[in-house]
């Protein structure tokens, strides 16, 4: 999906999660790892070769390989790093068939692991695997990454998307102040558009950009539990909590003073144009998108943490909205060392390896924030361990992707349906739950 590869293109700013993968009787799995948030024993792996496959190129995959080769100083071990390139199904597609995946693989959406799952190409992780787990991540991730009640793996790498990027001389200029909650975030905008500039560059084009938006106010309007059972289509899109998120967006998109270029415009702009009219063309105030907005930002020559600001996506109901995106690492092949190379990701040590590191984020809970390298990765650690279990992983990346994933289809589709009327809140939820039930058939 575009977004995943806006993600992994970003690697000044995309944040990532440590985690880990594998199956059980591992032969090469330390029994030194049964202790918990330690990593495996050192130098119990000499000469044991590992593959890993993954779309990182650039900065990302330096960093990452920077991570495998600490794993390699402390087991002995030799771990080489493959690109699957853009299309991770398509390059492991042929190697699963032909008998000789990689020892483990990170794939971009948790709706791949479920399909490799279903297919038996994955291997269940070790108890060991699972204790780190167990000890550093809560259930919500544990659950993301099984699938018929057996673990496979977990978010590896991801983008914190519970945020809204804003040009501070915009901010200074009318008067306004990062606002905290939802009736607040409106009436900055008011101020904004009366102060004569647009308050919003939004990437409507790009539809990805829209169920982020709406995921972050149906997390924070209905609660996780809503949200996850949406997610699974375990409620319907008909649901009255629907209808709340959706009225409360369109207190935003209904107002074509608040949106740049009005709804036509809005509805033509795609990512990343959005964040450079915010930031080097200031024509607007603010985009609403994830950390990786700041990597465009900075390219547009607006310094992070000086002219490009951000505040967390302001609270529309009672819980403070965490979405994450990313991709889930797992084991497929039966090999000496895969298991005690993902278990030392999801460690306290692998973590904190990673973590000093630039563009990396983990809800490790036992990895201080102290060690990150940046000030905005410092805050955004916070925010991931503070929310805790209300943390959330993207929706439309778990939902098939005929609904959830697709240009011009589904819910993608039917967003910017509503972005060009807002009034036809229940037209849009009818055509919604339509297009989820063909999906979820």
């Amino acid at each position: 999906m575009r977004k995943s590869v806006i993600t992994m293109t970003t690697a000044g700013l995309a944040l990532a999660l440590a985690a880990c993968g594998g199956q059980s009787g591992d032969a090469a799995s330390p029994s030194a790892a049964a202790s918990g948030s330690s990593a495996p024993a050192a130098k119990t792996l000499d000469g044991v070769k590992i593959e890993v496959a993954a779309k990182w190129t650039g900065a990302e995959q330096a960093n990452f390989e920077q991570v495998l080769k600490a794993f390699e100083a402390k087991t002995g071990a030799k771990v080489t790093y493959a690109s699957t390139g853009e299309d991770t199904g398509a390059y492991l597609g042929p190697r699963i068939q032909g008998g000789n995946p990689p020892d483990i693989a990170i794939l971009p959406q948790p709706g791949l692991m479920q399909q490799y799952a279903k297919e038996s190409a994955l291997k269940e992780l070790s108890p060991e695997v699972q204790k780190q787990l167990d000890d550093n991540y809560t259930p919500y991730w544990k659950e993301l990454g099984s699938a018929d009640g057996k673990v496979y793996g977990v978010l590896m790498k991801a983008a914190h998307k519970s945020l809204v990027w804003y040009r501070d001389q915009a901010f200074q200029d009318a008067g306004a102040q990062p606002p905290t909650n939802w009736d607040e975030f409106v009436k900055t905008a008011q101020t904004i558009a009366d102060s004569g500039t647009p308050p919003f560059a939004l990437c409507g084009a790009s539809g990805w950009t829209l169920t982020d938006l709406f995921e972050n106010v149906y997390l924070s309007s209905a609660g996780p539990e809503n949200y996850t059972k949406l997610s699974k289509h375990e409620i319907p899109w008909t649901d009255p909590s629907v209808t709340t998120a959706l009225e409360k967006i369109g207190q935003l998109v209904g107002k074509k003073e608040f949106l740049l270029g009005d709804t036509s415009g809005a509805l033509q702009t795609d990512f990343p144009t959005c964040v450079t009219q915010v930031y080097g063309q200031d024509k607007a105030a603010m985009v609403i998108e994830a950390d990786f907005v700041g990597t465009t930002a900075e390219e547009s020559k607006a310094k992070v943490g000086e002219e490009a600001k951000y505040f967390p996506f302001p609270k529309a109901g009672d819980t403070e909205p965490v979405v994450l995106g990313g991709d889930i690492a797992v084991v497929m092949k039966e090999s000496k060392g895969a298991m005690a190379l993902m278990e030392f990701l999801a460690s306290k040590e692998g973590g904190e390896v990673w973590a000093k590191l630039p563009g990396y984020l983990s809800p490790n809970r036992n990895v201080s924030p102290d060690n990150y390298p940046s000030e905005l990765t410092k805050k955004l650690a916070q925010t991931i361990v503070s929310a805790g279990e209300s943390v959330r992983y993207d929706m439309s990346d778990l939902a098939p992707s005929a609904f959830g994933g697709t240009d011009g289809k589904g819910e993608w589709k039917l967003l910017q349906d509503f972005v060009r009327d807002p009034s036809k809140v229940k037209d849009i939820q009818e055509k919604l739950e339509a297009e989820a039930k063909k999906a979820w058939k």
